[in-house]
């Protein structure tokens, strides 16, 4: 009874196309935008920092700019990992080469090196698409893995290929510690998330879908197929290009590329398609999914397998991992095809006319 719209009467153009029309909605997300950024940094522990809360956080990020590309495109993509790997070296080469660089002009440089990679690796979607493009984006993979691993100068003459990143501080404020890296890996997932729902919603957006839904008709009507699949390409791979930067500083520290390898890619591709193709909030589902349900098992199963007295250890509990992200994705491609997302909007409807069938 309590989510309803009585009352909240829209009297102009601006009112009725905001992003959150219910009032219920608004103080929802104000409330949980709120609690993340003034009461979590003091309750979280370290563990819960660095185990959940920055990889979720990360992870929302690059799972955003992969669900611009798959969700709302249409463009099947394996190559988010080598994106991220762009974007993470690129950054990582602006800091070392340029000292003295401020940390946002260096993550931004490293999006756009990452974005002019994708759309390279975006051309061959103006002739081809399904498999065949998914098969061209995985060539991006593995010519990523093979360049950071062939060519020494990406990472900085380093004999041993990996890389460490620098000490990195915002405006005087030094990201060494926990709760510092994390508003800071917090804002600019808020920020780009607001600018992505505003984005889909614009006539970019719309030109998206329509290439998604059916890119003759599409053409028909007057859309460019070139400009809309090439703009997501550089969209989608210039956000996923500033996470694998966060990725690299704030989470991993050292890394090489194995880091970003195929297995990076795929778990992008579970986190959309679990949390829901084309939906601004099915990302975050997603990656906390992703994140939280091995820890879970870690912690679970060798305790399960104590009371029926068997030895159930680590392993058992990725093998499990494996088998349960498996069997999700099959279901979800099978009984709903928009994740967890398009659950929780349909709760939301039928709580809108509980306790009504109508």
């Amino acid at each position: 009874m309590f989510y309803r719209e009585n009352g909240q009467f829209k009297t102009n153009y601006r009112a009725d196309q905001q992003i959150f029309p219910i009032l219920q909605d608004r103080i929802a997300v104000l409330a949980v935008v709120v609690f993340a950024f003034a009461v979590v940094p003091f309750l979280a522990t370290d563990y819960v920092f660095s185990a959940i809360l920055i990889p979720v956080v990360i992870l929302s990020l690059a799972a955003l700019g992969t669900n611009i590309l798959i969700g709302y495109c249409g463009q099947i993509s394996l190559g988010s990992g080598a994106f991220m790997a762009v974007g993470a070296y690129a950054t990582y080469n602006v800091m070392m080469r340029l000292p003295g660089t401020p940390l946002i002009v260096a993550l931004l440089l490293g999006g756009l090196f990452a974005a002019i990679f994708g759309v390279l690796f975006g051309l061959p979607s103006l002739r081809v698409r399904g498999l065949y493009l998914a098969v061209t984006t995985l060539a991006a993979q593995f010519f990523a893995d093979w360049m950071f691993y062939r060519v020494k100068w990406l990472s900085m003459n380093s004999p041993s290929i990996s890389v460490t990143a620098p000490d990195v501080s915002f405006f005087g404020i030094a990201l060494n510690s926990y709760p510092s890296k994390y508003l800071f890996c917090l804002t600019l997932l808020a920020l780009f998330a607001l600018a992505s729902k505003n984005l889909v919603r614009s006539a970019i957006g719309r030109e998206w879908m329509a290439i998604r839904d059916m890119d003759v008709a599409a053409e028909v009507i007057g859309i460019r197929p070139v400009y809309a699949k090439l703009t997501a390409f550089a969209v989608s791979s210039f956000i996923i290009g500033v996470a694998g930067a966060l990725w690299a500083f704030f989470y991993l520290g050292a890394w090489e590329p194995d880091a970003f390898g195929l297995d990076m890619s795929l778990a992008l591709l579970f986190m959309v398609i679990i949390g829901g193709l084309g939906s601004i909030m099915g990302n975050f589902i997603g990656a906390a999914f992703m994140v939280v349900l091995p820890i879970l098992l870690r912690l679970s199963v060798p305790k399960f397998g104590d009371l029926f007295g068997m030895q159930l250890g680590t392993a058992t509990a990725a093998h499990l991992e494996l088998m349960l992200f498996g069997v999700l994705i099959v279901w979800f491609l099978i009984v709903e095809p928009h994740g967890l997302a398009r659950l929780w909007s349909t709760a939301k409807h039928k709580l809108r006319q509980w306790p009504f069938p109508h």
